[in-house]
């Protein structure tokens, strides 16, 4: 017996995108401390700053910022799709796997898309 709150089969279960939705929650509420501790390291001048910048910039923290981005990314793009359920829209079965896919999709590709703007940009190197 299923437990989903829709009809049918669905192949991608409802409760997996909630799952996803609260986990990238949580990840945006720890990414707060870390854009508290950048507007920490501004307020105390520029040797504090050059240290936050020096091991956010590092590969690690790079990619500290890409799952970051990746969480807001997924985050968004799942609240989108509850907006669009919200509106009665997509709730069968196919159609709420298909929108559930391409949140998640377009989400990755967003992140994706962000970072490579930023590294073709030279906004952010290695």
């Amino acid at each position: 017996m299923s437990t989903s709150p829709l009809p049918g089969d669905a192949s991608n279960d409802p409760t997996d995108d909630q799952t996803l939705n609260r986990m990238t929650g949580g990840a945006l509420s720890v990414g707060s401390v870390l854009v508290a501790l950048w507007l920490l390291a501004l307020a105390f001048g520029p040797d504090a700053y050059a240290t936050f910048t020096g091991w956010m910039g590092s590969p690690l923290g790079l990619l500290v910022w890409f799952g970051l981005t990746l969480a807001l990314f997924l985050h968004l793009t799942g609240g989108i799709r509850h907006l669009i359920w919200d509106a009665v829209i997509g709730l069968a079965p196919k159609s709420a796997d298909a929108l559930s896919w391409a949140s998640i999709i377009l989400g990755v590709v967003g992140a994706v898309a962000f970072w490579v703007f930023l590294f073709a940009s030279g906004r952010v190197v290695l």
